[in-house]
């Protein structure tokens, strides 16, 4: 658990929300970009709050929220969430004001993806492809009946405490960026919350246009149908499949630390010298071995498998730094004799580490 303080902490343990010890699935990624977190800390720092109380709990320093291309654990973006609900609780609109930054340059590929997109359904299709590579919590979802498209926004996985916040937030900057890819405000024909209507309904009427039908039985906007295919202004397709690849390619890095096995490789990658073993991690994970066991066979892997993996991803990034002999880098893996470090890594590359260092170095 990342806070010590009274009020619920969040952590995620393979794809799950852990809550006091109760879990449920979460449909995001364990991973995600930094940038969502800097805006939510800026909105932090514009209504009053210090920086430290912004960050409290989330394990991140001041030097770490100004990288400009980092990653950060889906949970400690949780943690910053319930630090601004708690400090700012007579602020009944935040969520919104949340929703407000997510501009589409603030997706980095995702969002040039769809603003280069040719028409709006192949936008929607990009965008839902690559729904990982966004700022949501909520699990977004696009359907078509009668005439209306909506997109839908599914909340089940959601901590409770944090839930108006997210899903308001998560809805209106889903508006925000359907209004840049269009270049215009386009009307509602639904608005519809699952959450009761609050005391004071004008922010929602600022934030959408229109007052949100509240307590329905699910969370959606709704547009015009025929909007799917409009062609867009900024089509460029050169553009889109250049995109696309480096979204696939941050896909596949995050799914490096999805699930358990996910989890698994971060605690190895934490102290890989240190040979931390099953019931080590395990224990971390909050887990017990058999149950560690089981959840790595159901994603297809074992515990060996990770750490092989995970010594094969140091090796070559320490033989490609330079700087440490062939028996360091065999000690810092946890490798008690040189002989094994070079037998694996003729098993991995098929070439010695001798020679991959010499051939990476030039």
């Amino acid at each position: 658990m990342l806070l010590a303080s009274p009020r619920p902490s969040y952590g995620i343990v393979g794809q799950d929300i852990v809550i006091f010890g109760q879990s449920m699935s979460a449909p995001w990624p364990a991973r995600r970009s930094i940038i969502s977190i800097q805006l939510l800390t800026q909105l932090g720092l514009d209504l009053g709050l210090s920086l430290d109380r912004c960050l409290h709990g989330t394990g991140l320093s001041p030097l770490q929220l100004a990288s400009l291309n980092g990653e950060i654990d889906a949970e400690r973006e949780l943690n910053l969430i319930a630090n601004l609900i708690e400090a700012l609780p007579t602020v009944s609109d935040l969520g919104l004001q949340a929703g407000r930054r997510y501009h589409l340059t603030t997706y980095g590929a995702w969002g040039y993806a769809i603003l280069s997109s040719a028409t709006v359904r192949q936008a929607a299709e990009l965008g839902l492809r690559y729904h990982g590579l966004t700022y949501a919590f909520t699990r977004i979802s696009l359907s078509v009946a009668d005439d209306i498209v909506s997109l839908n926004f599914d909340d089940s996985a959601l901590p409770p405490a944090l839930h108006d916040f997210i899903v308001q937030r998560d809805m209106l900057g889903a508006l925000v960026v359907v209004r840049e890819l269009l270049g215009s405000a386009l009307p509602l024909l639904a608005l519809e919350l699952r959450q009761p209507a609050p005391a004071d309904v004008s922010p929602f009427i600022a934030a959408f246009g229109q007052i949100p039908r509240f307590g329905a039985a699910h969370n959606r906007l709704g547009f015009t149908a025929d909007l799917l295919d409009n062609p867009l202004p900024r089509a460029n397709p050169q553009l889109v499949n250049a995109c696309e690849q480096q979204c696939q390619a941050l896909l596949a890095r995050h799914q490096w630390h999805q699930g358990v096995a996910g989890r698994v490789r971060q605690l190895l990658l934490q102290s890989p010298g240190q040979l931390a073993d099953m019931e080590q991690v395990a224990e971390r994970l909050h887990l017990s071995s058999r149950t560690l066991r089981r959840r790595l066979i159901e994603e297809g892997t074992s515990f060996r498998a990770l750490q092989d993996e995970v010594r094969q991803a140091l090796a070559e990034e320490l033989l490609a730094a330079g700087g440490l002999s062939l028996e360091e880098i065999a000690e810092r893996l946890g490798y008690g004799e040189l002989s094994n470090f070079i037998h694996a890594f003729k098993r991995w590359k098929g070439i010695t580490p001798g020679r991959y260092q010499r051939e990476a170095i030039v």
